[in-house]
């Protein structure tokens, strides 16, 4: 079946309202940042997003996010966006914070099918124990706070029970595909994006370079087709769009300033 899209646009236009939504990524490398951005056009609202970070402020998620076009994140790290940070104390953002581990396992178990899982992350924290502040009141009193889980001793040791989680779409980026959806990844842009397609109900991959099947090696594909329902091939100006989320510089030899 050959899975590719005409365009960007095409791809992710039945996202409707409300939607659940996996997107990979880990800070700005191998964020879908195409797909995000024919979203953006699409106009979808009140999205339900499950992401290692939300972007930076106007990078990645970060784009949708400004536009008040998301009304619910879960994430491990968000850090580097004040906006998120605005949003979530005024009460105009619900929030779950899961740890990062927890986070990729949750995605991995429900693109395998299984509703849960027991981890020994968490345990004698909030995270087990509730009442993590998931929503706030515009006064700054909370609204909605996470609930307490189940914890269960195996071998003399407690875990708490995590659910594994699946979402009706799934954005992520690839650097190759062949057109039945197998993907590979490119270095670290691998991170969250392979366990992010498998979560998806409809999963969506924009790629840098797109061949013909046969032309992947069954030794080279991360992720096979079975995960991936669309594929966008990016033009060149699109694959060479990598922002940097947090540009350093040192002093060379000659005392001008480089980056590092």
């Amino acid at each position: 079946m050959d899975k590719a899209c005409a365009s960007a646009a095409e791809a992710v236009a039945d996202i409707a309202d409300g939607a659940s939504l996996a997107v990979g990524g880990f800070g700005l490398c191998g964020v879908p940042s195409t797909l995000i951005s024919a979203l953006h056009d699409q106009g979808a609202q009140a999205l339900r997003v499950v992401s290692n970070n939300c972007g930076t402020d106007g990078n990645g998620l970060g784009v949708l996010l400004d536009a008040n076009r998301i009304a619910r994140v879960t994430g491990s790290y968000v850090g580097e966006n004040k906006e998120f940070a605005r949003r979530y104390l005024a009460g105009e953002l619900e929030v779950e914070l899961v740890p990062q581990g927890t986070l990729a396992e949750r995605l991995r178990a429900g693109g395998s099918g299984i509703p849960a899982f027991y981890t020994p992350a968490g345990v004698g924290t909030p995270v087990a124990d509730g009442g993590i502040p998931w929503r706030h009141r515009a006064d700054g009193s909370v609204a909605v706070a996470s609930p307490v889980k189940e914890i269960r001793a195996f071998g003399g040791r407690q875990y708490v029970l995590e659910e594994g989680i699946t979402c009706d779409f799934a954005l992520v980026r690839a650097a190759r595909a062949d057109r039945y959806g197998n993907l590979v990844f490119h270095k670290s842009a691998r991170n969250f994006n392979p366990l992010v397609a498998m979560a998806g109900r409809i999963t969506i991959a924009e790629v840098e370079e797109l061949v013909e099947p046969g032309r992947l090696g069954p030794d080279e594909v991360h992720l096979p087709g079975v995960f991936v329902q669309r594929v966008v091939l990016l033009t060149a100006e699109q694959a060479a769009a990598k922002p940097i989320e947090r540009r350093t510089v040192a002093a060379s030899r000659t005392g001008k300033a480089v980056d590092s």
